[in-house]
């Protein structure tokens, strides 16, 4: 007699709907981050663009303990969580923490005017309750949506939240060390930038990434056009030779 084998949230996961979209009207700050190239360059340095990868890094869905919460479900605008079934997550079109096995460890919002003072009072009860383990903002005005260009809440082990102590240079970059990524969040003339302390260099944005790949693609050029170059004056020297022998 065979066994029915019970199958694993994740498992149920697959089976289910994926969750609806939220609205439209409030995409627009997932698209700025898409736009700066910020999911891609996260993407490729924790390795998450790799379809069997461990590692998310998404945005612009709901996240939520139980798809029962829906629709009063936050929707941030960057999501990251380490250890996770990246693609059961993807396939479930947004984050729901019962099924993916733990909350994420990084969350951050985009300042719009119409959501920014949302953000940084109602959405910092929302996250403890989420149990995210860091929550940061990000207002690219330097702070006229939010109360501040940059800031972060670390959940405590009480379930609050309390403000990390961030940095201001001379230069006006403001940062924060996010030990969830390993990387300095920053502020950088209006633009979130990462900075990776042991490269002691920003992660590349859109424009770098950009530049970056029209370089190689034209060393790459360069080298074909060499090595069909170096393979033409062989014939030649070759074509040279059998003449003189023939002579």
């Amino acid at each position: 007699m065979t066994t029915k084998r019970t199958l694993t949230a994740k498992e149920a996961a697959r089976l289910l709907p994926p969750l609806p979209d939220p609205p439209k009207l409030d995409m627009q700050q997932f698209q700025h981050l898409v736009m700066t190239g910020v999911p891609t360059t996260l993407g490729q340095h924790y390795g998450a663009l790799a379809p069997d990868s461990i590692t998310l890094v998404s945005g612009n869905g709901y996240l939520c303990r139980r798809r029962s919460d829906l629709p009063s479900c936050p929707y941030p605008d960057l999501v990251i969580a380490f250890d996770v079934d990246q693609d059961s997550i993807v396939t479930t079109n947004g984050y729901v923490i019962e099924e993916a096995g733990k909350p994420p460890d990084f969350v951050l919002e985009v300042a719009s005017k119409s959501t920014g003072r949302r953000d940084y009072i109602e959405k910092r009860v929302l996250y403890a309750n989420l149990d995210v383990r860091e929550y940061w903002r990000f207002d690219h005005t330097g702070g006229d949506y939010h109360d501040a260009p940059l800031a972060c809440n670390l959940l405590m082990p009480g379930g609050d939240y309390e403000p990390m102590p961030l940095t201001t240079e001379p230069d006006g970059v403001v940062w924060g060390f996010s030990e969830a990524l390993g990387l300095s969040v920053c502020w950088v003339a209006g633009r979130l930038r990462f900075w990776d302390r042991r490269q002691q260099q920003y992660l590349p944005d859109h424009r770098e990434m950009t530049e970056a790949r029209a370089d190689a693609e034209e060393r790459a050029a360069s080298e074909l056009q060499g090595r069909r170059d170096a393979e033409a004056r062989v014939q030649e020297l070759e074509e040279e030779l059998r003449r003189l022998r023939g002579s």
